[in-house]
This record gives structure tokens, C-alpha cells and sequence, in this order.
């Protein structure tokens, strides 16, 4: 009888350090795994945090698409409207809210030059005012 209870034991102890190695391997892989790196440093307009990221990241050059990502002290700013666009001369395109979770996903053309700085515009309650983020280029 005794052997079948230390065979128990030493089972159940085996199980144990196996259900705690994979949550210390799972744990591993999240700390070392691609935390994403912004593209741009954030910026701050009204009481709002504002950051940028391109898909894919880098952005090339050429058609990316941009995440406009905003963040106040209670979370998610979602009751805003943001518009993008990569040069003076060209027109706002206003970016499409994804959900109410304060991200706004919108394409636009990205070049060398004038078109590597995306140009965001935010506005709430008749209050305007354009971010401009400047983008590194991958080759």
C-alpha cells in the first residue's frame, strides 16, 4: 500500500512541475516574444495620447496602412474624428473608427520626401488640431 501512495505522490508532484513549467515557458515566451515597437514616439493633443503605428512596420514605400491610436486618462478615446493624409496638397481621408476602443485604421500613400510624415488630423466638439508624425522609411 505505501508504494502505491508514494507513486501517487511522486505522479501528482510530476504533474504539478509539468502544469508549472509550461506556464514558465509560456510566461518566457511572452516576455521575450515581439513586443511591436512603435513607429513614431507618441504625442499628446487635448488631454488625449496619440500614437501611430503602420502596417507593415516599417512602413515602405508605397501604400501602408496606419493605426491612429488614442488613449485618454479614463482609456480608449472613441467619440472623435480623425483624418490622414501625407502632404499639403493632398485632400483629408477620414479614418474608419474600429470599434469603440479609440483606434482609427485608414491607407495612405507613403514616399520619400514630403510623403513620409503622416499628417493626422484630430476634431472634437469644433475643436481642430493636426499631429505630424515623421515615419522612417524601410528600404
Amino acid at each position: 500500500m505505501q508504494k502505491n501512495n508514494s507513486y501517487i505522490a511522486v505522479n501528482r508532484l510530476q504533474r504539478i512541475n509539468v502544469k508549472y513549467t509550461n506556464v514558465l515557458f509560456l510566461l518566457l515566451l511572452v516576455a521575450c516574444g515581439g513586443d511591436r515597437v512603435a513607429d513614431t514616439q507618441p504625442q499628446k493633443w487635448q488631454d488625449a495620447e496619440v500614437r501611430v503605428e503602420s502596417r507593415p512596420s516599417p512602413p515602405r514605400p508605397g501604400v501602408n496602412e496606419f493605426l491612429v491610436i488614442v488613449t485618454g486618462k479614463r482609456g480608449p478615446v472613441h467619440d472623435i474624428m480623425v483624418s490622414v493624409r501625407t502632404d499639403d496638397q493632398d485632400q483629408w481621408i477620414q479614418a474608419i473608427q474600429d470599434g469603440e476602443v479609440g483606434v482609427y485604421r485608414r491607407a495612405a500613400k507613403v514616399a520619400p520626401g514630403t510623403r513620409s510624415v503622416l499628417q493626422v488630423r484630430m476634431k472634437r466638439n469644433e475643436v481642430e488640431g493636426v499631429l505630424r508624425f515623421p515615419l522612417n522609411l524601410s528600404p
